[in-house]
């Protein structure tokens, strides 16, 4: 009978190829997702391997290692002389100070296999006193081919003439590059060694037999091949990259957890659509096991066809890929075909497909024969839940909360001088998986009161309003079962938006304490000369504004005759104009206001108030060996203070305490954005400073735009990431339209029979799939924010929480409507079904 059965089950599926489609598509993007994956990790290794060594591919043999001594001049001499040697180039790199400015000067032959440059101007340096430059180097220092500047560096005594003689092009452009050949750098440095020597076999020469020649010209040098050598540059790389791929693969595990429950969802409405034939098998005889035993062999069946297919197209995707890229000029590997992991992918496909179908099984193999036989759609439209699952589901909703306030008990304090975040996070990360299971199992009592007020305005609008929220409300557990997976992508998407949106308000506090513009110009503790700040003031159609500022380091904090603090504290102190930069917006302030601070109105830092035991409102005496100001404490910022202060004062009070009125710095923005404005900028500070020597000027913009660039990826990296569970998702609201349409097809003939038109009848089942989205991001939103709040709470880093509401706005709408397209093509087969044939139906 066994056998039996089983074999009238696997036929029936094999006759419905679309319903076994529709019931895998979840398992089926899951596959291509997991396996796709993996390609991209692999391609991406690949790729690191072959193109970002730092050692050409010429590269035979490298003499030297970081952890001996490094070979000398006289030994580079002697390795060009070793019979066989096509090429000994040595690599040595020294900062230079230029003028007023700064190059990293690289030892490179300029041309040959073994160069890592490429000159685009002029011509590439060929004795003692010439550089090449890279593009960006040269427009920010104003250089160009003939340039001649003074350089000091390497074993130098005193600056030297250095002339650029071209502009080269690499792989990497800091904006402060030079390059020229090892013979040059290491003659006009003074320089005895180079950090390293690679060597390139002559043609036809072996390279075993130039290695013992090279070993006994340089004895006791460490000795590794290129190869070698690489693969540890591209291993390092690599690493990196394996570390990310933990990451995804975290995200990816959330996706495949998501696809079980879609599968469980869909399970559940093709058991129900046949619960007549089920019955008629129980009745002939079919135990329940059985029964069961054949449904969990057609989730296998499922699982397997969804596994290969996903797999097939991932494979297809992931060689047709990097050769389409290489085509087009860029340089990507193609993968190593990894067939264990593919195997691995349909197996794990398999297995997810019977554990997911396991419940849905059991649950219909218990329905009765006559029960079965009155109904057809009994097990999806069930309202409540069992004793146990609610039971089950109080549990998990007290572990989540219980989980959650020890979490948030550990929270560090602001008098906590030292906090480890690993417990409260790995607390949260429990509290939120517990969260999500109770979901779970409570989702079918969740739909209705949740519906219940997002569904209010629909029903307004009509009775198709109100039969779209029906249709939702009528069969929970259906609903519950999608909903919570869109759910669950919400919650991920608006965890990293609010914490990405409050990393970049950290940010930019931070960066208006440490780059408040776009350049500073200090005097390396000396004052800066009166002409270079008259200098720069008239440049000011260059600079949007200028703001100079004086910076001791000596003041003490008095109440009478005591000292506050610690006996030895003195704090840097500065009277910047905050009024006159663009970011001051951005600092946090813990007590008072930045608008109080004038004559006799201080500003402290975070942790000179915790120092002190001041606080807003204080009355204080600021000291300088003997002279004395009393002030008051106007405001107390929440962290460090611009550029790196513990005291902000008014200029009054520092002339009080007698400090010399020359500047110590100055800040200045750019006129114009963008790289050229920068660059004018950049020009017309270095012409201000002129021959001043100790005058240094730093780009803080540069600083700027890579934290910039560092939040925004870190942030598209998560959203891309977590956008997995919601392309699950939407596949399982499409999935479970598509179905409950077979299921309600004698539904659908009834209502187009008393006279709804098909364009009713399809708007009102895409309006049903678009509740799925509505019911699911409410429940998401409102289990993200918290814990976005709570997890950056617990990185210990004094990130306000930041709730950015066009974004998750946004989110919203665009969840509700992808789960609206969802159902369109559904709703458009519903609606083209003859109401004679809908009525004459089975079930």
């Amino acid at each position: 009978m066994r056998a039996t059965v089983l074999r009238s089950q696997m036929s029936a599926a094999a006759r419905r190829p679309g319903r076994l489609i529709l019931t895998g598509l979840a398992i089926l993007v899951a596959s291509f997702v997991v396996f796709g994956t993996v390609l991209v990790q692999g391609i991406t290794e690949r790729t690191v391997r072959d193109n970002l060594s730092g050692t050409p591919a010429a590269t035979d043999l490298v003499i030297g290692s970081n952890d001996e001594p490094p070979p000398t001049v006289a030994e580079l001499a002697r390795l060009r002389a070793v019979p066989g040697v096509a090429e000994a180039v040595g690599r040595v790199e020294i900062g230079v100070s230029v003028d007023d400015g700064y190059v990293n000067l690289q030892a490179d032959p300029g041309t040959g296999p073994l160069s890592r440059v490429t000159v685009v101007e002029g011509s590439y340096p060929a004795r003692p006193g010439e550089i090449a430059v890279t593009p960006r180097t040269a427009q920010r220092a104003g250089l160009s081919v003939g340039s001649t500047v003074s350089g000091e560096g390497g074993e130098l005594t005193a600056p030297a003439r250095l002339v650029v003689t071209g502009i080269v092009d690499t792989n990497a452009d800091s904006g402060f590059d030079a390059y020229a050949p090892d013979s040059a750098v290491t003659s006009w440095a003074r320089l005895n060694t180079v950090d390293r020597v690679d060597v390139r076999v002559a043609p036809g020469e072996s390279t075993e037999a130039v290695h013992q020649r090279v070993t006994a010209a340089v004895a006791g040098q460490p000795i590794r091949s290129g190869d070698e050598v690489r693969e540890a540059e591209a291993n390092a790389a690599a690493t990196e990259v394996a570390t990310l791929f933990i990451l995804v693969g975290v995200f990816v595990s959330i996706a495949v957890v998501a696809a079980a429950l879609v599968v469980t969802s869909t399970f559940r409405i093709v058991f129900a659509q046949r619960m007549r034939q089920l019955a008629l098998l129980r009745a002939v005889g079919a135990g329940r096991g059985t029964l069961a035993v054949a449904m969990t062999a057609e989730g296998a069946l499922t699982g397997l066809v969804a596994g290969v297919t996903g797999v097939a197209a991932a494979l297809a995707l992931g060689v047709a890929l990097p050769a389409i890229l290489r085509s087009a000029g860029h340089a990507v590997s193609s993968p190593a075909p990894p067939l264990a992991a593919a195997v691995a992918v349909v197996i794990g496909a398999v297995v997810i497909t019977v554990l997911a179908v396991l419940a849905p099984a059991l649950s219909a193999a218990r329905v009765s024969p006559l029960e079965a036989l009155r109904t057809a759609s009994i097990t999806a439209g069930r309202r409540g839940i069992g004793v146990l699952r609610l039971v089950s589901g109080l549990l998990l909703v007290a572990g989540a909360v219980l989980a959650a306030v020890v979490a948030i008990s550990r929270l560090p304090k602001p008098e906590q001088t030292t906090y480890d975040p690993l417990v409260p996070l790995l607390l949260l990360v429990g509290s939120g998986t517990l969260a999500f299971f109770a979901l779970v199992a409570l989702g079918p009592l969740l739909v209705r009161p949740v519906l219940a007020v997002v569904g209010w305005p629909l029903r307004q609008l009509g009775p198709l309003g109100r039969m779209s929220v029906g249709g939702v409300g009528g069969a929970p557990r259906r609903a519950a079962a999608v909903s919570v997976v869109v759910a669950l992508g919400v919650t991920l998407i608006s965890g990293v938006i609010i914490g990405g949106a409050s990393l970049q308000v950290l940010a930019d506090r931070e960066l208006a304490l440490s780059a408040p513009t776009d350049f500073e110009v200090v005097g390396n503790g000396e004052p800066l000369p009166a002409d270079v700040v008259t200098r720069v003031e008239a440049a000011r159609g260059t600079l949007a504004r200028v703001v100079p500022y004086r910076r001791v380091g000596d003041v003490t904090l008095m109440r009478g005759a005591d000292k506050l603090g610690d006996v030895e504290s003195s704090y840097v102190t500065n009277d910047l104009d905050l009024s006159a930069l663009p970011t001051t917006g951005d600092l946090d302030v813990a007590q008072g206001a930045l608008a109080d601070r004038g004559p006799g109105r201080i500003v402290l830092d975070r942790w000179v108030a915790r120092d002190t035991g001041l606080r807003a409102g204080d009355a204080v005496t600021l000291a300088i060996a003997t002279r004395r100001v009393d002030v008051r404490v106007a405001a107390v910022l929440g962290g460090d203070g611009p550029l790196r202060a513990g005291i902000l004062t008014d200029p009054a009070d520092l002339d009080q305490l007698g400090v010399p009125a020359a500047y110590t710095g100055l800040l200045a923005d750019a006129a114009e954005s963008g790289e050229d404005g920068r660059t004018a900028g950049v020009r017309a500070l270095r012409a201000a400073i002129g021959d001043n020597d100790g005058v240094g000027l730093v780009v803080l913009a540069d600083e700027r735009d890579r934290n910039d660039e560092v939040v925004r990826t870190l942030v598209w990296l998560g959203v891309g990431l977590v956008s997995l569970t919601v392309l699950i998702a939407v596949v399982g609201v499409g999935s479970t339209t598509a179905l409950s349409v077979v299921e309600r097809v004698r539904e659908s003939g009834l209502l187009r029979a008393i006279g709804l038109s098909r364009t009713g009848l399809r708007t009102m089942l895409t309006v049903e799939s678009g509740l799925y989205g509505v019911v699911g991001a409410t429940l998401g939103l409102l289990l993200g924010v918290p814990y976005a709040w709570v997890a950056v709470q617990s990185l210990g880093i004094n990130a306000p929480l930041t709730v950015p509401v066009l974004p998750l706005v946004g989110l919203f709408v665009t969840l509700v409507v992808l789960t609206a397209l969802a159902g369109v093509l559904p709703a458009r087969r519903a609606s083209r079904v003859s109401p004679v044939v809908a009525l004459g139906a089975d079930g």
